[in-house]
Parts: C-alpha cells; sequence; structure tokens
C-alpha cells in the first residue's frame, strides 16, 4: 500500500541529501511538504532572534521555490506543533509522517509525542538522520554506552566506525510526479509568511541570506579554489578581517540548508587530489568533525546547557551582575575590540570564531567572571548559526568549565585584536565613534589626551565608556578564582582532559614564540594572549 504522507521539515531545509524526503517520495502516493512555525516553540525552547527569524523565513522562501520548479509546494502551517500534527492527519487521511532525526531534547520530545499522536491516530512515523555525519547512537554504543568526552577518544572511535554513510541522490521532478501534488490552493493558504506578519523588525537584515540556493552558491565558491580548501588550517584565520577569513557556512550547516554528509565526500574527494593537505583537528574536514564531537556528547550528557546538574561541567560561583552583562551584550565595555565584536554580532548574526572566543573569555574567566550560561544565551538569540550543541559546548570550553584546561591563557582584550589588525580597520568599521583615532590609541583610546580626543571628535567617559575593568586586575584575580576551582574538582575537570593540545590555541603559542618571550615570561601564571 502506498502512503498518505506529511513530510515534516524541521531542520533539512534542503532538497539534496535528504533521506527523509526521498523515502516519502517513494512510498506515498501523495506527499504533503510541511513546515510547522510553531513561534511559541521557537521563541521558548530555541530562543530564535529577529536575524535568525529573518534568515530562516528566506530558506524556506528558497525551500517553497525549489519545490515548485519540481511540481510541488511547500505548506507552512502556523500553530501549536500536536495540534496541527492532529488536524492535518485528520484533514487528509494521512497515512504516514516523515521527517529528520534530531538530537536536541526539545526535537527528541517533539518525536516521541508524534509517535505517540501516530499510535492513537493510526499513522505510521519514519525518522530518518540527515543533519549530522554519524549516528550518535552507534558511536555511544562502540564507546560502551557513554559518549567520548574527548576529541582524542572521538577520532579513535570514528576510525573504529569508517566513513559516514554517502549522501542520497538529489531530489528530482520525477521523483514528484510519481506522486500526485497537494491539492491547489493550499499552497496559497499555507504560504511563507512576511516578516511584517510576524512583527520581526524589517531593519534587522543580515548580509547573510537564508536558503539552499545562497549556501550551495557560496560552498562552490569555496570549492573551487582547491588549493585553499586543501590547505586550510582555522588557526591561521583572520578574526577581525572585513570579510570572513572561513568558509562561512556554519548558518547554512545549522539550518539544515547544505548537507553536512554532501561537504565532507566533496572535501574527500579534493583531498584526494591534493599532494598535500591540512589535517583534523584544524582541516575543514576536522571542523566537521568537532561539531559532531559536541552533538554526540550534548546527546548523552544531562542538562547540557546549564551548569547545574551537568556532571562533565565544573561547578562555579560566577558572579550576577545584570548591569555589567547589558553592557558586554550592548557593546559598551570600553574596550573597542570587544565592542566592536558584539556589535558585527548584533548588526550581521556571524562573528569569527577567534572573535567569539574573545568576548567569551571577557565575559566569563577573563574579566567579569559571569556565567557561560548568559553569554550562551545571548549567542543563541544573535548568532545565525546558534546550534544548540556547539553553542554550550563552546562557552564551556571558552570558560575552561569543561574541555579546555590551558586555563591560563586568557585573551588580552587590548593586545590580542591588535596583532592581527594594528591599523583597527575592523574596529573603524563597527565602531564608527572611535574612527578618527590615530592608529596607536584606536585599542586604547582612554590613553589619548583630551586634546587628542577633541581632535578624533569623541570624549572617553561621554562619547564612548572608558573600561569597565582594569583587565590585568580582574585576570590576575579571576585566574586564582579557577585555579582554586579545579583543585576542589580535580576529578570533573578530568574527565574531559585530552592529551592533544587545544587546536584553537596553537596559533597562540606559535605567536608567543616568535615574540620571543623568555622561559621565565613564558612560565607565569597568566599568560595575556
Amino acid at each position: 500500500m502506498r502512503h498518505r504522507t506529511i513530510h515534516l521539515f524541521r531542520k533539512g531545509l534542503r532538497l539534496h541529501d535528504n533521506p527523509a524526503l526521498l523515502a516519502a517520495l517513494q512510498s506515498s502516493e501523495v506527499v504533503y511538504p510541511v513546515y510547522i512555525l510553531d513561534r511559541a516553540f521557537m521563541t521558548s525552547a530555541m530562543h530564535i532572534g529577529a536575524l535568525r527569524w529573518h534568515f530562516l523565513l528566506q530558506s524556506l522562501e528558497d525551500l517553497r521555490s525549489s519545490l515548485c520548479q519540481l511540481g510541488s509546494c511547500l505548506l507552512v502551517i502556523q500553530g501549536e506543533y500536536e495540534s496541527v500534527v492532529r488536524d492535518h492527519v485528520q484533514k487528509w487521511n494521512i497515512t504516514q509522517v516523515t521527517l529528520d532525526e534530531e538530537m536536541e531534547p526539545f526535537y527528541k520530545e517533539m518525536e516521541a509525542n508524534i509517535r505517540a499522536l501516530g499510535e492513537e491516530l493510526g499513522f505510521e512515523v519514519l525518522s530518518l538522520m540527515g543533519h549530522s555525519l554519524y549516528n550518535t547512537q552507534r558511536i555511544l554504543e562502540l564507546n560502551g554506552g557513554t559518549p567520548p568526552l574527548t576529541y582524542k577518544r572521538f577520532l579513535h572511535i570514528l576510525s573504529l566506525l569508517g566513513d559516514p554513510e554517502t549522501p542520497v541522490r538529489n531530489l528530482t521532478a520525477e521523483d514528484f510526479q510519481r506522486c500526485s501534488p497537494p491539492e491547489l490552493g493550499l499552497a496559497e493558504c499555507y504560504r511563507v509568511p512576511l516578516p511584517t506578519d510576524l512583527k520581526i523588525p524589517p531593519e534587522s537584515i543580515s548580509p547573510w541570506r537564508g536558503g539552499e540556493s545562497e549556501g550551495l552558491q557560496r560552498l562552490e565558491q569555496h570549492l573551487a579554489n582547491q588549493g585553499w580548501v586543501a590547505s586550510f588550517t582555522k588557526p591561521k584565520t583572520v578574526p577581525n578581517s572585513l570579510l570572513p577569513s572561513t568558509t562561512g557556512l556554519s548558518p547554512y550547516f545549522s539550518m539544515g540548508c547544505l548537507s553536512v554528509r554532501s561537504f565532507f565526500y566533496r572535501l574527500s574527494n579534493i583531498y584526494a587530489q591534493a599532494k598535500h593537505h591540512s589535517l583534523p583537528p584544524v582541516s575543514l574536514q576536522g571542523q566537521l568533525l568537532w561539531r559532531e564531537f559536541f552533538y554526540t556528547v550534548a546527546s548523552a550528557t544531562p542538562n547540557f546547557t546549564k551548569m547545574a546538574g551537568n556532571p562533565i561541567c565544573l561547578q562555579i560561583r560566577w558572579y550576577e551582575d545584570a548591569e555589567r552583562l547589558h553592557r558586554w551584550k550592548t557593546a559598551q565595555t570600553g574596550f573597542p575590540w570587544i565592542d566592536a565584536i558584539m556589535t558585527q554580532l548584533r548588526q550581521e548574526g556571524w562573528i569569527h570564531h577567534l572573535a567569539r572566543h574573545a568576548a567569551a573569555c571577557f565575559l566569563t574567566r577573563g574579566d567579569l567572571w559571569i556565567s557561560w550560561e548568559e553569554g550562551m544565551k545571548v549567542f543563541e538569540e544573535l548568532l545565525l548559526d546558534a546550534d544548540y550543541s556547539i553553542n554550550a559546548g563552546n562557552w564551556m570550553w571558552l570558560s575552561a568549565s569543561a574541555f579546555f584546561h590551558h586555563y591560563t591563557r586568557i585573551f588580552c582584550p587590548v593586545r590580542f585584536g591588535r596583532r592581527t589588525d594594528p591599523e583597527g580597520h575592523y574596529i573603524r568599521k563597527y565602531l564608527p565613534i572611535l574612527k578618527n583615532f590615530p592608529s596607536k590609541y584606536i585599542y586604547e583610546p582612554w590613553t589619548a589626551s583630551e586634546e587628542e580626543q577633541k581632535q578624533a571628535g569623541c570624549i572617553i567617559g561621554r562619547d564612548y565608556p572608558f573600561p569597565m575593568v582594569d583587565h590585568k586586575e580582574a585576570s590576575d584575580h579571576n585566574l586564582q578564582l579557577m585555579k582554586q576551582v579545579r583543585e576542589e574538582q580535580y576529578r570533573t575537570a578530568q574527565l574531559t582532559r585530552d592529551d592533544a593540545d587545544d587546536p584553537m590555541e596553537m596559533k597562540l603559542k606559535r605567536d608567543h614564540s616568535e615574540e620571543g618571550l623568555t622561559k621565565k615570561k613564558a612560565a607565569r601564571m597568566t599568560e595575556q594572549t
């Protein structure tokens, strides 16, 4: 018997390498491609902000256009998830619901509820994995039922598993022609809403445009430069370049506009033809495996996005300071490098990974000693590539709460940015109030004389704030706090300790040696990067 099927898009907003949609088309007489826009769920469970709303709606419109070209349509139904499924299963006499398998707790709960509904109403549920490289459950089984907590151990498990499954073929018009299309008029009834329909501010438009078409175009542009792909090493990319020095594909992977498996195998083909290429963890494939590592650990760690009740996370008495948190979030710290980062984040929804490191270190163990959970929430709202597993994993990492153990390395909010952008072009772009300062003051405008500040048209303390902390004093104090925490919670700290050095810090170590630091200086407790 051929099914009457609803295919539920959640992530996976694409037509290439979409195994669940392909299975739906192969087993059905009619397929209703549906996206349920549950606004309450998306603001409470996913904390989606204005920029991500724009990116999502653009991605849905692109998917709708692609489906139309193949003789189908996209039905965007607004409402509470379970009631929408219940109503339309009954209205359309549905016998099967297909969807991508996801690992976030809220998506797992959603799938469990749909399966319970299937038991009640008599429809089958088919979920297939398409958002990650591997089946995380298989990795857990090979590791004795628990997640591998270091990247080194994780790579060992992957060596036992072998390569990921190859992508399924792209969908064609013939696939859709084998099924009857949804009834005429449904597409108009269930159109993709405009931002104004959802009362999303129209000015919140990032230079990043959502959708599979845009993602594939960016992908092809990068893969055309095979030399760059083969030699890519993440620590060598520049955090304050005015254009992304990495691929900039992360928002498309996060929303599922691009297939991570397709990218993995395209990279494999380029590596196979190259005489030399970089290796994990710093290569492009290595970055995909980091993503997979965090997915795997998150899938089997209770309270992964919280400190309390999280067995791999150090329990730290962070300061609670709403005013300081607000100043960090709104780019009012008084440190131009940090404030430029937070301004780019708010305006564009994307910042370089080392810029994320600097902003996260400043908020947590570096300067303000505010919980990583607070920073994670801000990034979750503002980042286009916000991802449950990666966001929480990176914030635990940068706050030295888990995974990262070279906690004496603290990013200096002055020297770190200056090293790669001594003229301060990045700061001048995102903080135009400071654009007329001479380069020697652009990272420390408070050190300019009153007359020099007048000439620059910006008086510190009036037009731009003084630094909110003395960095050296704050970081030295926080370092002692962190040292004490790690001594008291030694066993927890060791759970995620890797023998290998942190690949994200390799460049920083190399820079230290190139600057000719003496052994005596290098041995100091605080390494001011």
